[in-house]
């Protein structure tokens, strides 16, 4: 099943190869602006024509003969516009069946892809030596919306937590923690704090030579596999996990341990990807440490930059243990492989993409694709941090969202009780962090301000699950007699906008399976939100007579279950009153 845009894209690509004998060509099919251009444009009549040197609007007429309107269900008409543009009005009829089935069965809103993929998403990504802070908050709650959406256009996806969990920074808290072992309350208590552990650790290894000795002597034994050490270095792992499903559970993000892909899992596969580099030729030795330089990568001088793989020291990197996952991959019969992580890698991630094709680690079967993303920013227009400089733990973030949204549900809505207050709090704080951050274009970095993002106007999470409670608020107050499962009428222009609207959700969503950009979603939402606003203050619902209530009525269910549906796959979690 195709979306509408993919059906007309098929439709008119099929003309246009009947009229011009192009086998692959752009149809170009967009939403059209104005309604008076219909309900979609082709424009890629336009390109085509420049092309062949032809008239765009005669090779324009040539393509709608080869239409068939009356054929397709589909399309009630098709008009000629400007120098070649071609505009689609689409059967109301048509819209009127596949929103009332899409009523009665909500899995039909969001039409299955016909070409499903294997996709893996690399995500979150925590370093297991720290506490999660701010700096992850936009790879994890940005991968997750992706894994969301590509599993409900029906792609198989896999899940991966890349966490750092092995490194010599292991050796420093290992002998920390053999430090606190004698006094069993005193560790348990460092570590219920991550952060402040860390710090301890790496002041003592900084300031005491002789522990610092110790800790190097702890990397010895836990490389070379001492039960001891193993159990230590598995006791902080598992304490640090810890950490972090609290905060996935607070985030409703869906990762889980069986999602863990840590770097210790290709210990033993690194010394064979240095095999294989060296097999290809593809190694140099520089200053003792062992490298691929490629033609296409040079610094501002010009000089050639290298990718490290290996230390002078014989220690692996993360551009040895990223071509190991690659490897894998590819093994696993893979076809896209997502990258969310920080733009601040690009350069990273183009280097060990060319150099595992290079190497003949990946083939044309594997799409390699960084998922980057900018950074959040304090009002000062630097890296969010603290009053006093230190970086944010996305804990203290999060419970300060809920604490705000509480104050604000309090004044707003003081006729709830506590309980309902909490739920509210706890949902809104959640959601507009999430929100204000997946509605920005990724690639941007953004100014994180509480008072945007918990506004209820604008785009923001607040005023969408106002729109949401509000449309339950009108299902609940219809009468009991009363239908909304069956959408009989469309007569009001605001009634067909809103309608087609929420049909168009799957092509926003086979956008963001291809684009990986969340705000594309979002600002659908909004819009949908718009929409519907409009057709509340034109079209009377609970004083129209019966059958347009009915009908009516049914179109804020199919509204609401649209914005339901799109919320969720944003891991928004709606409300039925706020």
């Amino acid at each position: 099943m195709s979306s509408i845009k993919q059906h007309l894209s098929n439709v008119v690509a099929a003309a246009i190869n009947q009229a011009t004998g192009l086998e692959d060509s752009n149809a170009n099919v967009i939403t059209a602006s104005k309604p008076e251009f219909g309900d979609y444009q082709a424009n890629g009549v336009m390109a085509i024509a420049k092309q062949q040197k032809a008239n765009p609007r005669e090779l324009a007429g040539r393509v709608i003969e080869h239409i068939d309107c009356e054929g397709d269900a589909l399309i009630d008409k098709i008009e000629i516009a400007g120098p070649g543009f071609i505009n689609i009005h689409l059967s109301p009829s048509a819209l009127l069946d596949a929103a009332n089935a899409a009523i009665s069965d909500p899995e039909l809103l969001v039409a299955k892809t016909m070409s499903p993929e294997k996709i893996v998403v690399d995500y979150s990504s925590p370093n297991l030596a720290k506490e999660m802070h701010v700096g992850h908050l936009r790879g994890t709650i940005i991968g997750d919306s992706l894994v969301r959406i590509l599993e409900r256009l029906g792609h198989q996806v896999v899940r991966q937590n890349h966490v750092g969990d092995w490194g010599t920074q292991f050796g420093m808290l290992i002998a920390y923690m053999q430090e606190l072992s004698a006094d069993e309350s005193a560790l348990n208590a460092g570590l219920s704090d991550l952060e402040d552990f860390y710090r301890a650790a790496k002041d003592r290894f900084d300031s005491d030579p002789a522990f610092a000795d110790t800790a190097r002597k702890c990397v010895v034994k836990l490389q070379s596999g001492d039960p001891e050490f193993l159990a230590a270095w598995e006791r902080f792992i598992d304490e640090s996990l810890k950490h972090c499903e609290a905060l996935y559970d607070k985030l409703g993000v869906s990762l889980s341990r069986d999602d863990l892909d840590a770097e210790s899992r290709y210990n033993d596969d690194l010394p064979r990807v240095i095999a294989e580099l060296e097999a290809k030729n593809l190694l140099t030795e520089s200053e003792g440490a062992r490298c691929v330089f490629l033609d296409e990568f040079k610094g501002k001088e010009g000089d050639p930059l290298p990718l490290i793989v290996e230390k002078s020291d014989g220690g692996f990197l993360y551009s040895t243990t990223d071509l190991a996952a690659v490897r894998l991959r590819v093994k696993d019969k893979v076809d896209r492989s997502l990258y969310v992580v920080d733009a601040r890698q690009s350069l990273h991630f183009q280097q060990v993409f060319a150099v595992a094709r290079a190497a003949g680690f990946a083939d044309n079967g594997i799409s390699l694709e960084h998922i980057a993303y900018g950074t959040m920013m304090g009002k000062d227009g630097r890296p969010f941090k603290t009053r006093s400089g230190d970086i944010v733990k996305l804990i203290d973030l999060l419970d300060e969202g809920v604490r705000r949204a509480h104050a604000i549900v309090s004044e707003k809505n003081p006729a709830l009780s506590e309980e309902e207050r909490q739920l509210v709090a706890q949902r809104v704080g959640i959601a507009a962090v999430k929100y204000a951050d997946l509605s920005k274009n990724r690639t941007s970095d953004y100014v994180f301000d509480w008072s945007t993002m918990l506004s209820f106007e604008g785009n923001t999470a607040p005023y969408l699950l106002y729109a949401y409670a509000r449309i339950r608020s009108i299902l609940r107050k219809a009468p009991d007699n009363a239908t909304i499962n069956h959408i009989v009428q469309i007569g009001a222009e605001e009634e067909r906008a809103l309608m087609l609207k929420t049909l168009q959700l799957p092509e926003v969503l086979e956008a963001v399976a291809r684009d990986c950009y969340p705000n594309q979603l979002c600002n659908y939402l909004y819009e949908l939100s718009g929409l519907f606003m409009r057709f509340y203050e034109a079209c009377p619902i609970l004083k129209a007579d019966e059958e347009t209530m009915n009908s009516r009525l049914a179109l804020c269910n199919l509204t609401a279950e649209t914005l339901h549906t799109g919320l969720g796959l944003l891991g928004i979690e709606t409300l039925e009153q706020m």
